[in-house]
């Protein structure tokens, strides 16, 4: 009888350790308190990828959160716009990040607007240039105006800077600005927002467009038909050539993903962004 009663306790004892072990193996969080409050630490790694206009923001971003949650990991990488969406759908990045909106095709996936940027035109300091249209814009991409002296400028030839293809700023531009028709291929192709600003900011006679948040005294942004691209004039729609930064995840998101996004959706994570210089959403 003393056996039998033994062996059970025993076989209880090794459920109980298995069930122990089982859940120390899946824990991904981990509940206690401080200052009377319930605290959740996360723990673990992902990955974010896309656009190099958002790469900066989600890098700043991932570096509060971890301060937050010490043993996270966040790994932040570029590759445009179009190499995130495509990472989110594969699972290849459990975030995705995007500066154009989603092509019908790819809304399969789910979403997540974290804030709004411009797309500024921009000349170096030097050029004289300070206002143009859109249409003046688009003609100058287009190849059809070729110097500066046609635009109020000195007697200049007129140097393009463009994106890669699959970057979300170029589409955005192509769709704000282009209305979908080519840039002239004589345009020297960048792979950056930094990129645009170097090259831009060593050539006088130069003119390409990069995001607002990434502008500094090294460029000049133009206005565009009067208005001066500012976080002002974004969030009011008086400035026309802006475009949303946008998280996209492969299925509604859960776990370190679902924490990230949530935290960039906070007060906290929205006046990061607008200190950083782009305009917050929510």
């Amino acid at each position: 009888m003393k056996k039998k009663v033994v062996g059970m306790l025993l076989a209880a004892l090794l459920v109980l350790t298995m069930m122990v072990a089982a859940g120390c193996g899946q824990g991904k969080t981990q509940t206690g308190e401080e200052n009377g409050k319930k605290t959740t630490e996360l723990s673990g790694s992902i990955t974010i990828a896309g656009s190099t206009s958002v790469q900066p923001f989600s890098e700043v971003l991932a570096e509060e959160f971890m301060a937050l949650h010490p043993q996270v990991k966040v790994n932040v990488q570029g590759g445009g716009s179009s190499q995130g969406i495509e990472a989110a759908k594969s699972g290849a990045a459990e975030i995705g990040s995007s500066s154009r909106n989603l092509k019908p095709e790819e809304k399969v996936l789910k979403e997540f607007l974290i804030a709004k940027d411009g797309i500024a035109v921009v000349v170096n300091p030097a050029n004289q240039v300070s206002n143009l249209s859109v249409a003046q814009v688009k003609d100058i991409f287009l190849g059809k105006i070729t110097n500066w002296k046609q635009v109020g400028g000195k007697d200049a030839k007129i140097t393009l800077v463009n994106r890669e293809a699959g970057s979300g700023t170029r589409d955005g531009f192509e769709s704000l600005v282009m209305n979908k028709k080519p840039i002239s291929d004589k345009a020297l192709i960048v792979n950056s927002t930094g990129a645009v600003k170097t090259t831009v900011a060593g050539d006088p006679n130069s003119i390409g467009y990069m995001s607002l948040a990434s502008l500094d005294n090294t460029v000049k942004a133009v206005a565009i038909d009067g208005v001066k691209p500012s976080r002002e004039t974004v969030s009011t729609d008086q400035y026309k050539i802006s475009r949303p930064f946008i998280y996209v995840t492969k299925t509604e998101p859960t776990g370190l993903a679902k924490a990230f996004i949530d935290f960039v959706l906070s007060d906290e994570g929205q006046k990061i962004l607008e200190g950083e210089g782009v305009v917050r959403v929510k």
